[in-house]
């Protein structure tokens, strides 16, 4: 009796075992199918060089050592969006609504619209009816009484630079702004790039309204902690002017870009700026125009902390690399034709971070790391 009880009970354990092999088996047909599915939906979103789907339908035979490599990897990204969030507009370029605790919700009621992007960096904007409207790309917000056909181009400040007096500073973007209906749009608000505090701060802003070879200082209707609202009087150039007896504070932004040729070594310029459209602009035309040939590398840009004139910062790089100048102290470059920037070399490729440090602080003011698998390679 005993041993046809251990016979049972082997057999009740083979059965157990089996059921579990089988399922084991459709678990892992099941999970091949939903990797190679997430593959397929997901390729299109990977950066160049990387493949998501031979990396899932590998893992199962790759190494310990490559196992810790990925995880040193992913460790990597995940620490970069935390050191930078981007902040990006439709365009590319940097977004001209600062990412600040103080600014961030303001313009999350009003109705998002879309432009068409026509040749000669002119956008269109259709309004089927009356409304307030906000260009999802450059940051305008346009008030209209009827349906209406809005066409608009960003300009460039440095090209008006001896119509701004002091002690008016150039608050924001510059704007050419037409209309069909000139009188069915009302007002126009800009974006401006400055921070105003927690309400403390009592900036004098108005709009620098170009017309012809002159130009005329107009009040504006109101402002708000992104934007300085306008009562149209006639269409063109159109972009704010802030003057203020209290230091200004900018949302900033950190643009880059790599010199390529044929030396083995890294050069790179760093350009500090206000998050000002027109001055991230002006700085794409004037490396354009470069005896080298740059490209952009493409990493968020803007500030963690804001800029303040006057203050002096520092670029570090680590590993240590050639950095000149060592220092800059700060200053709104819109209305200068030629941009300063921040020259980084380094003898060889490798992984490296680079951080704006405020010196008075020592606070991170911005922070990327740039790998030489993904920015190298050119």
């Amino acid at each position: 009796m005993c041993c046809s009880l251990r016979a049972l009970v082997h057999l009740w354990v083979q059965s157990l075992q089996a059921d579990a092999d089988a399922d084991l088996e459709a678990s892992c047909e099941e999970g091949a199918g939903c990797a190679a599915g997430c593959a397929e939906g997901c390729a299109e979103e990977l950066p160049a060089g990387e493949n998501s789907s031979e990396s899932s339908s590998s893992s199962s035979s790759e190494d310990d050592s490559d196992t810790e490599e990925s995880d040193t990897r992913r460790s990597d990204e995940e620490q970069e969006k935390k050191e930078s969030q981007p902040d990006r507009n439709e365009s590319g370029g940097v977004n001209c609504l600062p990412h600040c605790e103080h600014c961030r919700n303001e313009n999350a009621q009003r109705e998002q619209v879309t432009p068409r992007r026509l040749a000669g960096g002119q956008y269109l904007l259709k309004l089927d009816a009356d409304g307030t409207y906000q260009c999802s790309v450059t940051g305008l917000i346009f008030e209209v009484t009827e349906s209406v056909t809005i066409s608009y181009s960003l300009l460039s400040w440095s090209k008006y630079a001896g119509l701004v007096k002091p002690p008016w500073v150039v608050g924001g973007p510059l704007f050419d702004v037409h209309c069909k209906a000139a009188s069915a749009l009302t007002s126009i608000a800009f974006p401006h790039s400055l921070c105003l505090g927690d309400g403390d701060s009592h900036p004098a802003f108005k709009v620098l309204h170009i017309k012809g070879a002159g130009a005329a200082i107009e009040p504006s209707m109101d402002y708000s902690a992104s934007h300085v609202r306008w009562l149209v009087s006639s269409l063109s150039p159109v972009g704010p002017l802030i003057r203020s007896e209290e230091p200004l504070l900018y949302h900033g932004a950190v643009v880059l870009y790599k010199a390529v040729d044929g030396d083995p070594s890294l050069l790179f310029r760093v350009y500090v700026a206000t998050n000002n459209e027109s001055f991230i602009k002006d700085i794409a035309k004037a490396v354009k125009h470069s005896k080298k040939k740059f490209i952009k590398i493409d990493k968020p840009p803007v500030c963690q902390k804001l800029l303040q004139k006057g203050k002096r910062y520092r670029l570090l790089c680590e590993p240590e690399a050639e950095v000149t100048p060592e220092e800059i102290e700060f200053v709104d470059g819109s209305l200068l034709k030629l941009k300063s920037y921040i020259e980084v070399y380094l003898e060889k490729h490798e992984d490296f971070t680079l951080s704006l440090i405020e010196l008075e602080s020592e606070a991170v003011v911005w922070k990327a790391k740039l790998r030489e698998s993904r920015y190298f390679v050119f």
